[in-house]
């Protein structure tokens, strides 16, 4: 038997998949830790983590998923890597970490990014990167310049936290041009390095990694890393992809009109479109997606919002201490649509770049003492988490983006029957629940990558429809109205 194992390196864990070649399907996976791996905050809007830790976790998991499924070490065929994205990892010539990495969720670069988008000018910015600068690794590394220049004469190349773990099974210091998108480190109109943003940042070009395709061989398992995984040397990595872009090649969503969602510590609505586009103000974000070519060029347009299940997991520990997500969600069930009138706002983990990288923390409006318990505040934390995303989708909507069908894991947040019903009557959109994962995906990526599946539908084999929620005109109504009240008290 032969497998594809697929890696999804998160904010909050390490997940490894199995997936047998044969049929398709994941035969085995596991995760660590068990508790959410600890994100450091020297400082206000500061969100750290130190890169050896995702090697330890992975190696972890792969312990675990070792004592859960028997699989010979040499039965692994090819790897794929998923991984959070927009992180900086700063290394030394030796691969060494010279700092802890700055995070998708820290927010200290966001008026650098800002300076920068009127100082190289807003269209220009627009028509070649499609974002902002903003709060992006571009933007993380000209802080880091500024602020600890010791720390910036050591590096010799930066990377992104997939481009890190690669490294460390590789010893390849190697990027792709998707992962040069999300960094704001490629201009989507002359195809090429973002020449001048790094100009502007006084960055040299030379610490950036080489660019390997999105699929295809990007170097060979290390005997070193071998030992540490439990596996076989010489393995290919074979695909890598940040978490978003992976997540929608997951949900085999590849094709202009098709759209993604996930509501893991962060929300994400993630739709393709062939031309490159972009919001004027840049609360969206576009990248290119894992399958552009010169030929068949295709975009990601990505809605995140930084506190959707952080703020799920946040009232689990704080306010329904010793309460399951189940029981939370049972208790939210008996509260009408619309909480009776209590309002959540979401957006306290980081600057928000639907709210124009502002960062307002999160609020609870309407709160009244004789009339709300902590049922209404889990069911108005839902429906807020449903109504930001939402706010984020008129925009995309704006853009040109069809909201019809939209596909999920059926996983975090969307395990909850509220927030799914939410979510289908708010935008009036058919939810379509899949079992996948990142890490399932990113195994299917490296299947494609090491040419062990001819194409897109024979590395799909096994992806499975586990069910559909559709839209509602009773609830919609609901929801439209709760929606309304909402947007009208949104402030920031």
């Amino acid at each position: 038997m032969k497998y594809l194992l697929g890696v999804d390196i998160g904010s909050s864990s390490v997940k490894c998949a199995l997936i047998a070649i044969e049929n398709g399907e994941c035969v085995a996976s596991a995760f660590s830790p068990s508790s959410e791996m600890r994100i450091v905050s020297p400082e206000n809007g500061f969100a750290e983590q130190d890169p050896n830790l995702w090697w330890d976790e992975l190696c972890n998991a792969m312990s675990l998923l070792a004592n859960e499924y028997t699989f010979g070490k040499d039965e692994i065929a090819a790897i794929g890597i998923s991984y959070q994205m927009h992180g900086l990892v700063a290394v030394d010539r030796d691969g060494i970490p010279v700092m802890p990495s700055i995070i998708w969720c820290d927010s200290r670069a966001v008026e650098i990014g800002n300076a920068a988008f009127k100082s190289l000018g807003e269209a220009f910015c627009l028509e070649h990167y499609l974002n902002s600068p903003g709060n992006l690794t571009a933007s993380k590394l000209k802080w880091v310049k500024e602020n600890r220049p010791e720390t910036f004469a050591r590096i010799h190349k930066i990377m992104l936290p997939g481009d890190y773990i690669a490294f460390r099974m590789t010893g390849e210091m190697r990027t792709t041009v998707s992962g040069l998108s999300e960094g704001i480190l490629w201009d989507a109109k002359n195809e090429t390095i973002s020449h001048d943003l790094l100009k502007h940042y006084g960055i040299s070009e030379s610490l950036l990694c080489s660019t390997v395709p999105q699929f295809g061989e990007q170097g060979f398992v290390t005997p070193q890393a071998a030992e540490a995984l439990g596996i076989s040397a010489n393995v290919p990595v074979a695909y890598r992809a940040g978490d978003q872009p992976n997540n929608a090649f997951s949900l085999n969503v590849l094709q202009p009109g098709e759209i993604a969602a996930t509501a893991g510590t962060s929300g994400v609505v993630y739709g393709v479109i062939d031309q490159p586009s972009y919001d004027p103000q840049s609360r969206v974000n576009t990248f290119v997606h894992v399958n552009h070519t010169e030929a068949e060029k295709r975009y990601g347009v990505l809605l995140c919002i930084n506190g959707t299940g952080i703020l799920n997991s946040w009232l689990q520990k704080n306010v329904f201490s010793g309460h399951s997500y189940p029981e939370m969600n049972r208790l939210a069930s008996a509260v009408p649509v619309g909480s009776e009138g209590l309002l959540c706002y979401p957006f306290g983990n980081g600057a928000e770049r639907v709210l124009e990288n502002r960062d307002p923390g999160s609020m609870i409006k309407n709160l009244h003492f004789n009339r709300h318990n902590n049922a209404h505040l889990a069911r108005a934390s839902q429906e807020g988490i449903v109504f930001s995303l939402f706010y984020g989708i008129e925009i995309m909507m704006k853009m040109g983006l069809n909201i019809n069908t939209v596909r999920a894991g059926k996983a975090n947040m969307f395990q909850s029957e509220i927030f799914t019903e939410a979510f289908a009557n708010t935008t009036g959109a058919t939810i379509e629940l899949v079992n996948t994962d990142g890490a399932q995906g990113a195994a299917r990526g490296a299947g494609l990558g090491a040419g062990i599946y001819k194409d897109t539908k024979e590395a799909f084999t096994g992806l499975k429809v586990l069910g559909k929620i559709e839209p509602n005109a009773g609830l919609s109504s609901q929801y439209k109205d709760a929606y309304g009240t909402w947007l009208n008290n949104l402030q920031f």
